[in-house]
């Protein structure tokens, strides 16, 4: 019998104990627990969706004990308040208001506080319409995290299985590695396509229910 599969929240991890390494991401992380010992006071964190990035700025506000805000958020905070906090994380920054991002980079420059910007792409590639902002980001430290590879992208799949509760056989793992589609948001997609299809279907992941979703995403099987 069918069951109704119920879109439960499930808890990611975001301690630095739960970060993968790999080629692609070593240097962002390596900057990111290279502060307080900066050369500029603010850092631009980009890369492509899913990457980690939302990840490493969580283990940077864990590490700086300062504050992190999502970028559709900030028009509505008080960027003097959070500079006062010593370290602000801007997530999703291309989803903020330019002029609230210009406010925000001020008050933290009068204030002494670091600013770590998180994006998906370089400063120097955003449509960026204020040329004092575009001047202030692009004039900053920047570093990026890559696309996965094979061993990354398995252990991104392990992850977001085990946020979700549920164990996947290595053999599976390997199945979807070869054939998905290489990015982390393939990856947070589909575990969360195959938790919602073994949960209606009442059964574990199987080689045929990854065949399945992986046919639903578009992939080759």
């Amino acid at each position: 019998m069918t069951q109704l599969a119920i879109d439960l929240p499930h808890r990611p991890a975001f301690g630095r104990v739960d970060f993968l390494v790999s080629a692609c991401n070593e240097a962002a992380l390596g900057r990111i627990e290279g502060w307080p010992d900066w050369p500029q006071r603010t850092l631009v964190l980009h890369g492509p969706s899913g990457a980690g990035k939302s990840h490493l700025a969580h283990v940077w506000r864990e590490r700086t004990g300062g504050v992190l805000v999502a970028g559709e958020a900030l028009s509505k905070t008080a960027p003097d308040a959070l500079a006062r906090c010593r370290a602000v994380a801007l997530d999703d920054a291309e989803a903020a208001r330019e002029n609230a991002i210009l406010h925000l980079y001020n008050c933290c420059a009068e204030a002494g506080a670091a600013l770590l910007v998180v994006a998906r792409a370089a400063p120097a590639d955003w449509p960026i319409a204020l040329p004092d902002l575009a001047s202030r980001l692009r004039a900053a430290s920047a570093v990026a995290i890559a696309l996965p590879d094979d061993a990354l992208l398995a252990a991104v799949l392990v992850k977001h299985f085990a946020d979700r509760q549920v164990r996947v056989a290595p053999a599976i793992i390997g199945f979807l590695v070869r054939r998905m589609e290489r990015s982390f948001a393939a990856a947070a997609a589909l575990a969360a396509r195959l938790d919602r299809m073994a949960l209606g279907a009442g059964r574990p992941i199987t080689i045929a229910l990854a065949r399945r979703a992986l046919a639903e995403a578009g992939d080759p099987t």
